[in-house]
């Protein structure tokens, strides 16, 4: 590979808010060339949450969903380029997280589609993907996988810094200023996934922009407590989570065994408030460490109701988002697959072991060759 090797990085979370694309350069320094992201359809959406749903499963359905995602990967792709004018000779290769649609890891695998043979054959680009299954199969939880490229673009030698990803789920990273420390991170629990798919069933809206619905109601504390109660709260790490955990038919359940009949506002700012306590509590683990500064990326930092929640519990602790750092929240995550790829290719670790668990560092993901 050449110095100036141009990468581009696809990522589609648990969301399921679009697909964001970004073109980046990593040699002689970090560059993000450009970005954009690309909005799923409303009907591929619905496949993709009856697809999670475990007990709906269908593996006709989830062959026919790969080949309509990898299309829709490919254009996101393709639409950065013709954005960039960047021809495909130009793009060393793209590195694509894929669509999870089951994360097992306690039973040994975790699936992600988006079929990366037919994004290297529409855009003419060498394309790595499928980067979780190795370090699950070394014993790892094949997640968070992004703590390396916080380690890699975020450290600072003279400052601990905590860089915080709040997406579907969040995962925290902490980053030592002592080289010589090791990274830890790891899915603290729910991020947006309960408040989203609240919201969408009470008023078929996909998000509560800026947390102003959960603003308005008041935190019901019987309920918080039951939440709070389930076990993977207090279970030590690694650990990672997803939707298979954190959905509606959990939270239904959790509001029948406490008799729960707030109003649906009281419900959304009491799942705001699980939120930030379930990152900050696990925050405050480090704060002995001299942290001063956490960094926010990811959909949740546009939720100014829960950065503020989040810097209450976590004050006189900073919290700002890794705009503060050179790169916009929105990006943090599609920018890290284009790091794994270049890893990939390189034949360069892209898993930490104390973060996933894995028996040892590994090269991840498969090559898809142009």
């Amino acid at each position: 590979m050449k110095e100036h090797d141009i990468f581009i990085g696809l990522m589609s979370g648990t969301s399921l808010d679009g697909i964001d694309a970004v073109a980046v350069r990593f040699a002689p320094t970090f560059e993000l060339l450009g970005s954009c992201s690309c909005e799923l359809p409303s009907t591929v959406r619905d496949q993709i949450l009856t697809l999670c749903t475990p007990g709906n499963d269908e593996i006709d359905r989830m062959g026919k969903l790969d080949q309509t995602l990898a299309q829709l990967f490919a254009d996101a792709a393709l639409k950065l380029m013709a954005t960039l004018n960047l021809s495909a000779d130009q793009v060393t290769a793209i590195g694509s997280h894929g669509q999870t649609i089951r994360h097992r890891p306690e039973h040994g695998f975790t699936l992600q589609i988006g079929n990366p043979s037919l994004i290297s054959e529409l855009t003419g680009i060498t394309t790595v993907a499928d980067f979780r299954p190795r370090d699950i199969a070394a014993g790892g939880e094949g997640a968070p996988l992004v703590p390396a490229f916080h380690k890699a673009l975020f450290s600072d030698r003279q400052h601990p810094r905590i860089v915080l990803n709040i997406g579907g789920m969040s995962n925290i990273t902490w980053l030592p200023a002592d080289q010589s420390q090791i990274v830890m991170g790891y899915d603290t629990g729910p991020g947006n996934v309960l408040l989203d798919g609240w919201i969408s069933a009470q008023q078929q809206r996909s998000y509560d922009a800026e947390g102003c619905w959960a603003a308005q109601g008041n935190v019901d504390a019987q309920l918080l407590d039951q939440l709070l109660s389930l076990p993977y709260f207090s279970k030590p790490a690694p650990k990672s989570t997803g939707r298979e955990q954190f959905n509606m038919a959990w939270l239904q359940e959790q509001m029948t065994l406490c008799s729960c009949t707030s109003a649906p506002q009281d419900v959304q700012a009491t799942l705001l408030e699980l939120t930030a306590r379930t990152i900050s509590d696990q925050i405050r683990t480090f704060l002995a460490e001299g942290v001063s500064d956490i960094f926010v990326c990811g959909g949740g930092s546009h939720n100014q109701t829960l950065l503020k929640r989040l810097s209450q519990l976590l004050s006189p602790i900073k919290v700002n988002t890794t705009d503060a750092l050179g790169l916009h929240p929105d990006w943090v995550e599609a920018c890290a697959f284009a790091w794994l790829a270049k890893q990939t290719l390189n034949g360069l670790s892209g898993n930490l072991p104390d973060v996933t668990g894995a028996r040892g560092e590994r090269i991840l993901g498969a090559i898809y060759p142009a």
